[in-house]
C-alpha cells in the first residue's frame, strides 16, 4: 500500500522503457498501473455504455475521440483501487486530455499530479527498437539481437516452440525515426504544458532498468 497518495503520469518516446518503468513503479508504490489500452479494453470487457461506444471506433480501426477517452478514464480513476493513486502510461496524450485529467483530480479531491518524462537519446532508442526480434510461433517471445545474439530467420530459442524470429516493419531504423518525429510533434505541447505548471521532472532513461527505476522513484517521492 502506498505511504501517501501518488498520482503519476509517465511520459516517454517509443522505446524509452515507459511500460517497464510504469510497472516497476506501480509495484513499488502499491498503486495500479493504468495504460490507455487497459482503460479502453476494460470498459469494453465490462460492457459499459462508454465501452460499447469505444468498441465501435476500435472495430472500425479508428482513433477513439478525446472526449470518450476522457470519460472512460474518469470512470476508471474513480474506482476504489485508485484511492491511493495510480501510474498512468499513455494517458494523457494531448493538452485537452491533460486539462481534463487535472479537472478530474480536482473534482475527486485528489492530490496534484506528478509527471515524469523519461528522456533517452534518439540513437539509443533506434538501437533498442531496431534490435527487437519477435517469434512467429505461439510463444509470443520477444528477443534482442544485442542480448541473445540471434537474427531474423533464426529458430525461436523457447523450448518446444517451432516459430522463427522476424523483425517488425515498424522496427526498421527509418520507420523508428519517423515514429519519433511524430511523437515529438504530438507530445512536445504536452511536455511544455506540464513544465509550465512546475509538475514535470525529466529523468534519464538510459542504463540498467533497476537504476532507472531508482531515479524515477526519487523523482516521484521528491
Amino acid at each position: 500500500m502506498a505511504d501517501r497518495e501518488y498520482n503519476v503520469v509517465l511520459l516517454g518516446a517509443p522505446g524509452a522503457g515507459k511500460g517497464t518503468q510504469a510497472k516497476m513503479l506501480s509495484d513499488e508504490l502499491g498503486v495500479p498501473h493504468i495504460s490507455t489500452g487497459d482503460i479502453l479494453r476494460g470498459a469494453v470487457a465490462e460492457g459499459t455504455e462508454l465501452g460499447a461506444e469505444a468498441k465501435g471506433y476500435m472495430d472500425r480501426g479508428e482513433l477513439v475521440p478525446d472526449e470518450l477517452v476522457i470519460a472512460i478514464a474518469r470512470e476508471r480513476l474513480a474506482q476504489p483501487d485508485c484511492e491511493a493513486g495510480f501510474v498512468l502510461d499513455g494517458f494523457p496524450r494531448t493538452v485537452e486530455q491533460a486539462e481534463a485529467l487535472g479537472e478530474m483530480l480536482e473534482d475527486l479531491g485528489r492530490e496534484p499530479l506528478i509527471v515524469v518524462n523519461l528522456t533517452v537519446d534518439e540513437d539509443e532508442i533506434v538501437r533498442r527498437l531496431s534490435g527487437r526480434r519477435l517469434c512467429t510461433g505461439d510463444c509470443g517471445g520477444i528477443y534482442h539481437v544485442d542480448q541473445e545474439g540471434i537474427e531474423s530467420g533464426a529458430p525461436c530459442p523457447a523450448e518446444e516452440c517451432e516459430g522463427e524470429l522476424y523483425q517488425r516493419s515498424d522496427d526498421r531504423p527509418e520507420a523508428i525515426r519517423e515514429r519519433l518525429d511524430v511523437y515529438r510533434r504530438q507530445t512536445q505541447p504536452l511536455i511544455d504544458y506540464y513544465d509550465e505548471r512546475g509538475v514535470l521532472t525529466n529523468v534519464a532513461g538510459e542504463g540498467d532498468p533497476e537504476q532507472i527505476a531508482e531515479r524515477v522513484l526519487q523523482a516521484v517521492r521528491g
